[in-house]
């Protein structure tokens, strides 16, 4: 009789054990998709202010009739990019996760003047690079402060 009760009890630790692993993997999904939504909507709002304001624009772009913006980088290219940065910056240490951040920073400005030399891209003479750098880190920290704030709150 006691085996049996031992057997109950181990059997109902580990299910509820499985229980939690599942529900603590949910959280960081839905963490996941809420930080990679507020990065899209957050971006796509940006572009529209810039490009309303003519600091930039984007000659090549999907449907140029009825966007202003790149649609497929503000709901494609930069939600998965978050999502990246925050799979990778959730297995990092402070220190770690600030230098890739700002290692980021620092890749955004060369990948604007590459996308610039490609067509892509072109900024008002007024535009400093040195926007983007701060722009993007602030950026990013958003995003992992949302993502920290949803992973502990769901």
């Amino acid at each position: 009789m006691k085996n049996t009760a031992k057997q109950w009890k181990k059997s109902s630790l580990s299910s509820l054990q499985k229980k939690q692993s599942f529900s603590d993997r949910n959280k960081e999904r839905q963490a996941y998709i809420i930080s990679a939504l507020f990065s899209s909507l957050i971006g796509t709002y940006l572009d529209l202010f810039f490009v309303g304001i003519g600091m930039y624009h984007f000659p090549m772009r999907l449907f140029p009739e009825i966007f202003s913006v790149n649609i497929v980088f503000t709901l494609l290219v930069l939600p998965v990019s978050a999502v990246l940065f925050l799979y990778m910056a959730d297995r990092m240490r402070f220190l770690s996760r600030c230098i890739m951040i700002l290692g980021i920073g620092i890749a955004v400005v060369f990948i604007e003047k590459a996308s610039e030399h490609l067509g892509w891209f072109i900024h008002h003479t007024d535009w400093n690079h040195t926007y983007s750098f701060f722009g993007y880190i602030l950026f990013f920290v958003l995003v992992w402060s949302i993502f920290r704030f949803f992973q502990a709150k769901i």
